[in-house]
């Protein structure tokens, strides 16, 4: 798998400097996630799948 060349600061993150914010990046057919202030901890998922957690965030689902 390809390493991440471009990591988007989540919108929910603020416009501060500090390390408290979600990134996302694409790598092949992959969607990494990571914590700012963690960046050598990733967690690698399919697309459809993120989108379906999210989803059930938004839903209340448990």
């Amino acid at each position: 798998m390809s390493t991440p060349q471009h990591w988007q600061k989540s919108s929910f993150s603020g416009g501060g400097d500090g390390n408290a914010c979600v990134e996302l990046a694409s790598a092949d057919a992959y969607i990494r996630l990571r914590e700012s202030d963690e960046p050598g901890v990733e967690l690698t998922t399919a697309p459809a799948t993120l989108k379906q957690l999210l989803r059930a965030i938004k839903d209340g689902e448990r």
